[in-house]
Formats: structure tokens, C-alpha cells, sequence
């Protein structure tokens, strides 16, 4: 029978009692929040929300950056029987008054006083929304705003006068009432407020935990996003009802830092951050003197060659492979507290040569498949099978089937609802009895499920084929010296690659070389660093039928940003603002005679930034 959220969570600290069932960093190191210590924070929220007007059904906006309090508010909310609405911490006022709007919140809560302020101004003339609490001290002459511990202190009165009022309260709470709605990323077209029940979400934990096995010994370490249904089902939910304990990172860029102190067991990321990990190790294995890099060589070469016997399922080990791991791997491992068990990734595909590698270093990776829509995991690989290239076979419950185009269909107990007040839109995603994720797949003999591209990003070359771009970038963010790469050609004569480097390394490489590098546009005209990304296109291409291979690409001195809008808030790039910023550059790319494109009209191109000269070279 499905539990509720709140269920969990209060099953969790009868259960464990936990002396740590979390932790965060303060001034004075890591603090240990014991269990039932957590569970009166949540019930003092909770109360005092509610003494605030807050009732079963209301939206209650939660716009903050990822840590403990934001698990406390979420759990006071749903305790409540209210809709919690996660908005990212980096989205912008005018995004934030869409989300607000559109949901119709009561209230929300905030973590810093920049997001109270821009809270406030993202909701002026918006009615409905009669309380607004700041987690941390942010005095305001608006006569909506409670402070957090003013909140909390009114829930603790009550707690007090009433032993029993927040678990009666959270008692009344229904497996089918909606706990949340969560806007989609806007990667194919306008948010849309997924309204996911806490059934849809509770049976989800329980299937995962059937594939993966977590337990009260484990320890996570939590960064990504909560405002994303991946970090707030698998980082969050799944680990409370494990009984592990969780340890909230300070921020992104301390995360190094902060795993080499909380040594967890468990870590939960998005592709970029493999990839960028991968990325700092072998530029400090090509950096070190020449000994330090012909054994990092070794060592690594060693172990990518066990890591593909792994996945061939020829699991010889051998005493150099031992020494290998000495080396290179052990290393790598004390790097992040030593004591990591596997790592799950999820929110994009991940590139079978980033999980060759962490397997090199002697970390699992399992890479699991799912959508906003579903809850969110629908396939995941399982410890021991692990496949590079796949997402693994479904998850119990959960059904999945291949449909007339190619597209992803899936159903079972944890699909959502449907979209808030938008009945056409439900009504296209859940057709016959299966929701249809738009995303392009194939199974494998094993029943191992394969992403192959999103339905709508598919490229249509002039001679009518078709490119599935995603596989082939991941490829090319393989390179050390690649930080993004967005291949277009739709309805154009050939594929070709807006590059972005990896300025760190090409920076380093260029000083090391003698390369002109006064300024970006000087450094990415270099003869020699051009030369050094058409060696890189020249290795993806090796592995691509003819009408897939990159005939020209242009180098962007300059980064793809969520603040531009090209990227979503969990990293994915948004194509049709890409398209619509370089459309200048794209179509340089093609010449004069070209086909080009119909222009979207959708929305306006943003403007173009001075700072954006970049660089076309042919293949």
C-alpha cells in the first residue's frame, strides 16, 4: 500500500532514531540534526503555517538554494496536505512571476534575502499570495513576510499546548492527493506544472529501493538542485526511507571540499558533474612531471581495459591491475572521502567513455531514465549489470513499450495526474493508457532500454536524413578540451558543432605551446588550436555514418548560461534559444546558399552580445 511523503519520513525517525539523520555545514563544521530533532522542526513549521492560514490543497512556492531547511519546509508543507511548488533558486523574476501565477501560491518560503527581494518583485500585483517566509534574517517593510524562527516559534506554542496536532494533522494526508507541482524544464516548449501525487512519488521509492540497495549505514552527499524531481526523489525521499543519512554540501563549488570531509557512501548527480570530474582528474594527470604522467597513463589505461572486460562481463583481475588501482584509482577515490560505494546518474544521458572511466577509478556509476512526468525513474541500471550506452531495464511496476515512431511510452502507478490547468496538454502526453514521453528508445535483447534522442531535437538533414544529435555530443564532451557542444543542421545540407571550449585546459595548453592567447577571439583563431579541434571532430567522426559526420563547426568564446537562457536550470541547453542567438553563426556555417530555416515564432531572438566572436572552421 503506498505511503505519503510525510509517512516517510515520520516511519524513518520511529524506525532508525538516528543520532545524525542529517547534516550541515556551519561556521563551526559539520552539525549532526539527531531525528527527532528533525521531525519538531518539520511539526513546528508545519504548525506554524498553519496558524498562518495555510491549508490542505494550498500551492506553497519553495524557492531556495538546496539544504536542510528546504527539506524541513517541504516535509512542513506536505504535512499539511498543501502543494509544495519548487522553483530554482537561479531562475529569474520574470520566471518566477510565471511560476507563481500560474500555480495561484498562498504563500512561499525563501532561503536568502536575494530571493525574498526578488520573490517580492516577481510577485507585485499578483493576488493570493498572504505569506512569505525568509529562512534566514531578511527584514521587510512588506507586511506579508514572517520570518522563519517566527514561523517556527508559533509551531513550537503549539507543538507544546498539543503533543498530538502535527501527527494528527499529518494523519489526514492521503496517498492521492497531490504533494507537488513541478514545472517542467521548458526544453521543447513552455513549463508546464506536472501535478505529481504522493503516491505517484512514494511508489517510485519503493520500486528504486528494490533495484538499489541503500541502508541506514549509507551516507549521501546532496548538491544538485532539490528543485529538481531526480535530487528531491532520489537524494531525499529514497534516502529517508533508507535510513541514510544526509549531509547537505554548502554549496556547488565547496561540494570537493565537503565530500573529502563527509565521506559519503552515495552520491546522486547529473552527467555534467561526471564529466567535469573526469575532466580535473586528467588535467592533473597530464600535468605532473613526466614519471607522475606516464604512471597516471598506465595506471588509467589499466583500468579503462578492466573497466570494458566489466562491462563484457570477463571480470579477471590480475596483480598489475591491482597495482594500477594503487596508483591512479585509490587516489582518485581519497579524493572524495574514500568510501564511495556507486554513484547514480540521472537528468541526461551519460557518455559510455565518462562511465568507462569512474569504473577505471574503481567507482560504480548506475544510470537511470525517467522524466518530471513519471515520478521520476522509469529504467535503472542495476549494480553488477551495468551497460555503457544503456539506462538499464524498468523499474517493478513500471511498463514500458516502444511505440510506432520510435517514442518511449511508459505507464504505471507513478505517471502523474496530469498538468495544472492544462487539460490539452494532459491529454496529449497520456494517450490509450500510456504517457508519452517523447523521447526516442530501443530495447536490447536483455530488455535493457536504450535512449536514442528526444522526439522533437531529432535533426532532419536537406536529403532527408535523420541525426540523433544527443549521442554524438556526449561524444565530443568527452574531450578534455570540450565544455559544451550543440550540433544543428536541421533542414540544412550538413550536421555541423557549435563548440564551446574547455578555457581552463585550452588556457593551460596554449601557454604551455607558445599560442597567441591575448584574448579569446585571438586565442580560438589560432592556427594550433583550430588544428587541435578538428583532430577532436576527426576522432567522433571516425564512428559516424557519412550523413552524421560534423562538416564545419564554430568555436563560442564564451560559455552557454541558464542567466541567457540556453540552459535549463538542471543544465540541459534549451536548442531553440541556441538556434536563435548564434542563428548569425549557424548560418555562416552554411554560406550564402544555404537552406535556412523559417524563423520560430515562439519567441524572439535574444539579443547578441557584443563578447561573441566566434570562430568557423571546415572539416
Amino acid at each position: 500500500m503506498a505511503r505519503t511523503l510525510i509517512r516517510i519520513f515520520l516511519d524513518t525517525v520511529s524506525e532508525h532514531r538516528k543520532d545524525a539523520q542529517f547534516l550541515r555545514r556551519t561556521p563551526a563544521g559539520w552539525e549532526p540534526i539527531p531525528a527527532m530533532r528533525a521531525q519538531d522542526d518539520v511539526a513546528h513549521v508545519a504548525l506554524g503555517l498553519r496558524a498562518h492560514g495555510v491549508q490542505s490543497g494550498d500551492r506553497v512556492a519553495l524557492l531556495a538554494e538546496t539544504r536542510y531547511e528546504w527539506a524541513v519546509a517541504d516535509l512542513a508543507i506536505l504535512a499539511l496536505g498543501a502543494i509544495t511548488v519548487p522553483i530554482y533558486a537561479t531562475q529569474t523574476a520574470p520566471q518566477v512571476r510565471a511560476v507563481l501565477a500560474d500555480a495561484g501560491v498562498r504563500a512561499a518560503v525563501v532561503s536568502t534575502p536575494a530571493q525574498l527581494d526578488k520573490l517580492l518583485a516577481a510577485a507585485a500585483g499578483i493576488p493570493g499570495l498572504a505569506l512569505v517566509v525568509p529562512m534566514d534574517d531578511a527584514p521587510s517593510a512588506d507586511p506579508r513576510v514572517r520570518s522563519w524562527n517566527q514561523i517556527a516559534g508559533r509551531g513550537a506554542f503549539t507543538h507544546g499546548a498539543d503533543a498530538f496536532a502535527f501527527l494528527e494533522q499529518a494523519g489526514r494526508v492521503q496517498p492521492d492527493d497531490v504533494a507537488t507541482l513541478i514545472y517542467t524544464s521548458g526544453t521543447t516548449g513552455e513549463p508546464k506544472g506536472a501535478m505529481l501525487t504522493h503516491a505517484n512519488i512514494a511508489t517510485n521509492v519503493a520500486s528504486c529501493l528494490q533495484v538499489v540497495a541503500l541502508g541506514p549505514e549509507d551516507r549521501s552527499l546532496s548538491f544538485l538542485p532539490l528543485s529538481h524531481v531526480f535530487e528531491r526523489m532520489a537524494g531525499m525521499y529514497a534516502m529517508l526511507a533508507a535510513g541514510v543519512t544526509i549531509a547537505y554540501a554548502h554549496n556547488v563549488e565547496s561540494v570537493a571540499r565537503d565530500a573529502m570531509e563527509v565521506r559519503p557512501t552515495i552520491i546522486t548527480a547529473v552527467p555534467r558533474f561526471y564529466e567535469k570530474v573526469m575532466a580535473r582528474v586528467l588535467e592533473r594527470g597530464h600535468s605532473g612531471s613526466s614519471l607522475e604522467r606516464r604512471v597516471f597513463a598506465w595506471g588509467l589505461g589499466r583500468g579503462r581495459a578492466r573497466a570494458r572486460a566489466y562491462f563484457a562481463r570477463r571480470r579477471r583481475e590480475g596483480p598489475l591491475d591491482a597495482l594500477a588501482d594503487r596508483l591512479v584509482g585509490a587516489r582518485v577515490r581519497a579524493q572524495i572521502g574514500g568510501r564511495l560505494r556507486f554513484g547514480v546518474s540521472g537528468g541526461a544521458p551519460l557518455s559510455a567513455d565518462v562511465l568507462e572511466f569512474f569504473f577505471a577509478m574503481g567507482i560504480p556509476v548506475i544510470e537511470g531514465y525517467g522524466l518530471t512526468e513519471t515520478s521520476p525513474v522509469i529504467c535503472l541500471n542495476r549494480l553488477g549489470d551495468e551497460t555503457p550506452g544503456s539506462v538499464g531495464a524498468p523499474i517493478p511496476d513500471v511498463s514500458v513499450e516502444i511505440g510506432p515512431e520510435g517514442e518511449i511510452l511508459t505507464r504505471g502507478p507513478c505517471v502523474m495526474k496530469g498538468y495544472w490547468h492544462n487539460e490539452a496538454a494532459t491529454r496529449e502526453a497520456l494517450r490509450d493508457g500510456w504517457f508519452h514521453t517523447g523521447d526516442v528508445g530501443r530495447f536490447d535483447s536483455q530488455g535493457r532500454l536504450y535512449i536514442t534522442d528526444r522526439l522533437k531535437d531529432l535533426i532532419v538533414t536537406a536529403g532527408g536524413k535523420k541525426v540523433a544529435p544527443q549521442p554524438i555530443e556526449a561524444r565530443l564532451k568527452t574531450s578534455r578540451w570540450i565544455n559544451e557542444a550543440v550540433l544543428v543542421g536541421d533542414r540544412r545540407p550538413y550536421v555541423s558543432a557549435l563548440i564551446v571550449p574547455e578555457f581552463a585546459a585550452l588556457e593551460a595548453e596554449a601557454r604551455a605551446r607558445g599560442w597567441p592567447a591575448g584574448s579569446r577571439q585571438e586565442l580560438l583563431s589560432s592556427p594550433g588550436v583550430n588544428a587541435l579541434y578538428e583532430a577532436e571532430l576527426e576522432r567522433v567522426n571516425g564512428g559516424l555514418a557519412p550523413f552524421e559526420t560534423i562538416k564545419r563547426f564554430a568555436l563560442l568564446e564564451r560559455e552557454l548560461s541558464q542567466d541567457s537562457g540556453e540552459l535549463t536550470p538542471t543544465l540541459k541547453v534549451r536548442r531553440r534559444i541556441v538556434d536563435e542567438r548564434y542563428a548569425q553563426v549557424i548560418g555562416e556555417l552554411y554560406g550564402p546558399h544555404a537552406h535556412a530555416a523559417p524563423p520560430d515564432l515562439a519567441a524572439p531572438p535574444a539579443p547578441p552580445s557584443s563578447a561573441e566572436h566566434p570562430v568557423q572552421r571546415a572539416m
